[in-house]
């Protein structure tokens, strides 16, 4: 699409005219359009659905889309969709005023799951778990109901490391939310373009932009969460060695199966050295 000047998407209306958030704005974007290109999730003609929260992560991958989308670097077809889970005082109108005031397609789905969450989780433990699962099978249900290829959700740099560090240290497994994803069933996948985003990053642009965030009364509400334990180590960390995140980060696309310990990954056992004679059968 043209690109003129004077022309600006509906979601960057009243945007900063600062240096710095413009080379904010511009950083995001570029490193969207790197993780979108760089994990193949482009299939022309197709039609995402974009799950938005509320919170500052979604609106960001809301405006990072659109405007690659009006740009044309982004040749597909965009829905937005909130999944009103039933939450105590949750502002039903915030979402379906500002995606219509901002001329966005989308579907508002409203599934109490919340309810079901509360009654099946002991008091004293976490509801992320269940609330995900239930969250997903909704949006995939209704991706599927709307043609769309994939579900775009707004997990960001930050929370890739943060899921690594927990499976990590409670898991028992090396692994994370990768930027693309193909579900069980085969049928849809699952991305994340804002995978080389920071954390801070989202929270300064969707800050800047004045978005109407909408906090989580759920899993938000919870303290001392092991998610939130990660998160302070990591802070802390990137606190006493700036970039530590980003060194992190690195680690996580340069893998070397040799240098680990799954038999699964790598032939351990058909090693063996230049010039030894083959074991005697």
């Amino acid at each position: 699409m043209k690109d003129a000047p004077t022309e600006i998407h509906a979601l960057f209306e009243g945007a900063p005219t600062t240096t710095g958030f413009k080379k904010l704005r511009k950083r995001i974007i570029r490193q969207a359009q790197e993780a979108i290109a760089e994990y193949g999730m482009i299939e022309r003609g197709a039609r995402w659905l974009v799950c938005m929260s509320g919170g500052k992560d979604s609106y960001t991958l809301l405006a990072v889309l659109a405007e690659l989308q009006w740009r044309g670097l982004l040749p597909v077809d965009i829905l937005a969709c909130n999944l009103d889970q039933g939450q105590p005082n949750f502002p039903a109108t915030v979402l379906p005023e500002f995606l219509k005031s901002m001329g966005v397609p989308h579907r508002i789905e409203y599934q109490d799951t919340y309810s079901i969450v509360k009654s099946k989780v002991p008091s004293g433990k976490t509801y992320c778990a269940m609330c995900s699962r239930l969250r997903r099978g909704n949006l995939y249900r209704i991706a599927r109901e709307e043609g769309c290829s994939a579900i775009v959700l707004g997990h960001h740099r930050d929370d890739i490391l943060e899921t690594f560090m927990m499976n990590l240290f409670h898991g028992g497994r090396l692994a994370t939310m990768p930027p693309k994803l193909l579900n069980e069933a085969g049928d849809l996948f699952v991305y994340r373009p804002l995978a080389f985003v920071a954390e801070a990053d989202c929270e300064k642009f969707a800050g800047a932009m004045n978005y109407p965030i909408i906090p989580c009364d759920l899993c938000g509400s919870q303290d001392g969460l092991q998610r939130q334990q990660v998160k302070a180590m990591l802070d802390g960390w990137e606190m006493n060695s700036p970039g530590r995140r980003g060194v992190m980060f690195r680690a996580l696309m340069n893998t070397r199966p040799s240098h680990l310990l799954d038999t699964g990954l790598f032939d351990f056992d058909g090693l063996s050295r230049v010039g030894a004679n083959p074991p005697k059968s």
